[in-house]
């Protein structure tokens, strides 16, 4: 079998005979599809940009629209005070900005400006309200400058109408101007020039202005010829909590379509469906005679040894092989991989019961290694891993972590009175409390009467619902006369949450829950004693 296994001839390859038959295929199909389709995209061109640039424009309301009343606010200390700030021109991310206005708001009590949902913006300080003007039209630029060049568009920006004077404020302008040190527009300089504006007249700009007198999209756009060529601008009206506040501009390069040229595309798909229909045709019928059946009869081979495991369809492959190409080839490796194959099977066989069983043995140490015999929770060995686990977390800046402490009252008293095995039902019967009031969190036997509970994610942030959760079901079958003693379990709890200003490390945080928990256990005796 081996000694026909042996290179095919260039000329005789597949490679060779598919890239003669692709060769005419993509000659004929570049020279009447291309023009063809040239033309066709021609011809949806204009209505396919335009559709896109309102989608634009919607995109950009959207996002100004989330922003809600913080940007009412913006925008109305843009139009008192632009001449008065002063914007770095060439800054290239807003988040300096910022945090310096973070910083100006920590002299001041944060809760006097400040909501469970959003900024108040009109009562801030004036050196607060200055800064976080800055950071907010830096975001805004940077927004507009990013969908630009996103969606390839020459210009976007926002205005602000003056009914009035029929002038058009463009307070985030697409393309940033300097600012002299006399506050004027420049051709350079450190900072932004703001309160761009211009002179609109209803007649040179009528659908720019019934755009903003309706507040409504329109079904048409404003055409210009500036200096990004001859332009279409799609207009969207902002409107936030009713309020009609500017115009969100969005400009895209039109071609011009050749009418001509677009008349005969219904000729030109005709001719190139008839000749695509032609080559393909004859492509596929060459295809299957000289190369698919080959396959085909291959493809069946392989499916017979993959249902049967039969070890005859090596030989009966190599017998169907008659000529010399890459397929002939590839049917002689198939029989020989089809041998080894069903050697190595055979040896791998034999081997999986026995990993199989090794990872068993694997498991069951583990489970021997980190869980308590008699609760069936995390030990005190898994427990240090955790801890482990935490101090890395802590390095990575991962804080939102605590640590709750239970320890079972009275255990000494059950063991000397009723004995061990029923002290025994009372440590399992607060694991099965702790584990039910935990239910997300990883519960941990530290010592005989001891427990503790890693505080992450859900259980973190609902920490103190939970404790009087716990309890609550504590406080109940302490006094339920129809227990027995050692079922009528007590328990004090604490817990401590990390805090960056109090600890130095995990062991810091279950220091304080240790210390909550007896807290909790003196307070649980004292009212005992009353």
């Amino acid at each position: 079998m081996d000694e026909k296994i042996k290179k095919v001839h260039w000329t005789k390859s597949l490679l060779f005979k598919f890239s003669l038959i692709f060769c005419l295929f993509t000659i004929i199909v570049v020279i009447f599809t291309g023009f063809g389709t040239y033309v066709n995209q021609m011809r949806s061109y204009k209505k396919q940009v335009l559709e896109n640039v309102r989608n634009i424009g919607d995109y950009l309301e959207r996002l100004i629209q989330d922003s809600g009343n913080e940007f009412v606010s913006y925008q109305k200390y843009y139009m008192e005070h632009y001449a008065e700030v002063d914007i770095p021109y060439d800054f290239t991310d807003y988040h300096d900005a910022l945090e310096e206005a973070l910083y100006n708001l920590a002299y001041y009590d944060a809760s006097d400006f400040v909501d469970s949902k959003s900024l108040k913006f009109d009562m801030l300080p004036e050196d607060v309200k200055k800064t976080y003007f800055i950071y907010c039209h830096e975001y805004w630029i940077l927004t507009f400058e990013n969908a630009r060049k996103a969606f390839n568009l020459p210009y976007t920006y926002y205005l602000v109408p003056d009914e009035e004077t029929y002038t058009m404020y463009y307070m985030i302008d697409g393309e940033r101007l300097y600012k002299d040190d006399e506050g004027n527009k420049a051709e350079s300089g450190k900072y932004l020039y703001l309160g761009d504006h211009y002179f609109n007249s209803l007649e040179q700009t009528p659908v720019e202005w019934k755009t903003w007198f309706t507040g409504e999209r329109q079904n048409e756009f404003q055409e210009w010829n500036n200096a990004w060529g001859h332009t279409y601008t799609y207009y969207t009206p902002l409107i936030i909590n009713g309020q009609k506040l500017g115009l969100i501009g969005t400009e895209v390069q039109v071609d011009e379509v050749n009418q001509a040229i677009l008349k005969n595309t219904g000729f030109e798909i005709l001719g190139v469906t008839l000749v695509l229909v032609v080559c393909l045709t004859l492509m596929l019928h060459l295809l299957n005679v000289l190369y698919i059946k080959k396959i085909v009869l291959l493809e069946s081979s392989l499916r017979e040894y993959s249902e049967y495991k039969n070890i005859e369809v090596a030989h009966k492959i190599a017998s169907d092989i008659k000529d010399e190409d890459e397929i002939s080839s590839l049917s002689m490796q198939f029989a020989s991989l089809i041998v080894e194959l069903d050697k190595y099977m055979r040896n791998l066989f034999s081997t999986s019961k026995e990993l199989k069983d090794a990872k068993k043995r694997a498991t069951e140490m583990d489970m021997l290694a980190n869980r308590d015999s008699l609760t069936g929770v995390r030990n005190k060995n898994a427990y240090d891993n955790e801890i482990r686990r935490l101090e890395l977390d802590l390095q990575s800046g991962k804080t939102d972590f605590g640590i709750a402490m239970i320890d079972l009252n009275f255990l000494k008293s059950i063991n000397d009175t009723y004995g061990h095995e029923r002290g025994n039902i009372a440590i399992q019967r607060l694991c099965s409390i702790v584990c039910t009031v935990f239910e997300h969190s990883p519960v941990f036997r530290i010592g005989g009467d001891e427990f503790v509970v890693i505080l992450e994610k859900i259980d973190y942030k609902i920490i103190d619902d939970l404790v009087h959760t716990f309890n609550m079901i504590i406080d109940r079958i302490s006094v339920n006369e129809e227990l027995e003693p050692w079922q009528r379990v007590s328990a004090a709890i604490g817990y401590a949450l990390y805090d960056k200003n109090l600890d130095n490390g995990v062991l810091s945080v279950f220091t304080r829950a240790d210390q909550a928990m007896y807290t909790h256990k003196k307070e649980m005796k004292a009212l005992r004693e009353v």
